[in-house]
């Protein structure tokens, strides 16, 4: 294998040579004599052979034709992606097409030094990926691409067509080349005039080969436009994460502890970042303020009025906790009259941890669920419209007893939501769900939460993109 010997030239297709076809005689012209070859008998005549005119055009023009219904079905494909992952995915798997190799990976690392950067394999198992990391970087084709740097020109490429019988090769490269079966590379970087470098793509050859200098061009049109949207993508990927953080910052950072109740929280939230949010809040005499709630609305503007909400509550927690329905009552009054367009619905809860005693409030909101060896129920608390809604917001409370070893289990609509039924079904999934907690799995808060949370929304709905944040705050009382 470490004899030199001539590459293979790699493609979608092999060259189709032109068809031979049968050129009749050009008739001579109108007064001109017998030519000599005229008096010769027919089947002495030599009849030439060659293209017909205009067959090397219309073989031409089909190639064309061709060519961009391939790039136009790839340049779809890769369109209707909408997150990172899924397009270098579709950019490795379109460009193993173009160019004739069978495994590749891309490696995504902005030239600002700002995430996202990562490194994802098409036909490379992790292990694979942890080899490659083992060479120097400069002696990897996309390390050398990246490390070029901004001088590096949009139509760069690296080729190694037989890396075995390459000079000065870094030993490390040969030794993981041959480990995981590739003789041969070829790598483009992946730029745009405004965002510059992103990253690098690399496809790998089983034997040696490189492609031809058609599909090196087809290769480099797909490349230019699968750069362009992996720059919107990654601004949008950008976004997200600053508006995910943003909403992280505003909801409590860790939960108090107080004597006498365990808390647990689980906050899932949407693509742009929604309005919904919990809090726990030590209060006088050993009492604790629980709330959650959700402003309408999503992105940064929810955010924001989500963070107004849950401070201004917080304050009248402290000032008049022990009546959930005036803590609502003035936040409605500030709602109405900072933001008079936007609603919410709201939940406090006011606990005194010894005396296992709940008093609460709701504002348009679902009603917590009570947890226990011997029931599961909904708490009835009065049916409210939401913050906002109305010119003078006031409900009565309700008083819950919980017993020993019971989860008071607070949410949001999301959890709800997110489940495609009718509310009447989800309710009824949700009940389910808190029902089948298994009994080694009810002293711990957030296991309680994780149990409901996988079980009403199963196969990853948890987790998916969603417009819908989903908010559980599970409190047990010893």
């Amino acid at each position: 294998m470490n004899a030199p010997h001539p590459p293979k030239v790699a493609g979608i297709d092999p060259a189709v040579p032109p068809p031979a076809h049968t050129v009749a005689p050009t008739p001579a012209a109108p007064g001109a004599g017998p030519s000599p070859d005229s008096a010769l008998p027919a089947r002495n005549t030599p009849t030439p052979t060659g293209p017909a005119p205009g067959t090397l055009l219309q073989d031409r023009l089909a190639g064309w034709v061709s060519d961009l219904t391939t790039l136009h079905e790839l340049t779809e494909r890769l369109s209707r992606t909408d997150a990172l992952e899924p397009a270098l995915e579709e950019l490795l798997r379109a460009g193993s097409a173009l160019v004739g190799a069978r495994r590749g990976l891309v490696v995504l690392e902005p030239a600002d030094g700002l995430a996202p950067r990562t490194t994802i394999g098409f036909g490379l198992g992790r292990a694979d990926l942890g080899h490659m990391e083992t060479v120097p970087r400069g002696s990897l084709p996309h390390g050398a691409l990246l490390d070029a740097g901004a001088g590096t020109g949009a139509n760069a490429e690296i080729v190694h067509a037989d890396l075995f019988a390459e000079h000065g090769l870094d030993p490390r490269h040969r030794e993981v080349a041959a480990r995981l079966g590739y003789a041969a590379s070829y790598a483009v970087p992946l730029t745009t005039e405004s965002a510059g470098r992103l990253g690098a793509a690399v496809w790998l050859y089983d034997e040696p080969a490189e492609p031809d200098e058609h599909h090196r061009h087809l290769i480099g049109l797909y490349v230019r436009h699968a750069a362009e949207h992996l720059a919107l993508l990654v601004e949008v990927e950008r976004a997200r994460t600053c508006v995910a953080t943003i909403a992280g910052e505003l909801l409590p950072s860790r939960l108090p502890r107080v004597a006498g109740v365990q808390l647990a929280a689980r906050h899932r939230t949407g693509p742009r970042g929604g309005g919904d949010w919990y809090d726990a809040l030590p209060l006088p005499d050993a009492a604790l303020g629980l709330s959650v709630g959700s402003v309408t609305g999503s992105g940064p503007s929810a955010v924001a009025a989500m963070g107004r909400l849950r401070a201004s509550l917080r304050a009248y927690a402290v000032m008049e906790g022990e009546d959930p329905v005036a803590v609502l009552s003035d936040l409605e009054l500030l709602l109405r009259l900072t933001e008079p367009a936007r609603s919410a619905t709201a939940l406090f809860a006011y606990c005194e941890p010894a005396l296992r005693r709940i008093t609460l409030a709701g504002a348009g909101h679902s009603p917590p669920l009570l947890i226990g060896e011997r029931r599961t129920e909904f708490a009835e608390t009065s049916v409210s419209a939401p913050l906002g809604m109305l010119a003078c917001w006031e409900a009565p409370s309700v008083e819950i007893q919980a017993e020993a070893g019971e989860t008071v289990l607070l949410y949001t609509d999301g959890l709800l939501h997110r489940t495609g039924d009718p509310m009447d079904r989800a309710f009824a999934r949700l009940h389910a769900a808190a029902a089948s907690i298994p009994r080694t799995l009810r002293r711990d808060p957030g296991a309680v939460a994780d149990h409901v949370l996988r079980t009403v929304l199963p196969d990853g709905l948890d987790t998916a993109d969603s417009e819908e944040d989903v908010v559980l705050l599970a409190a047990r009382f010893d």
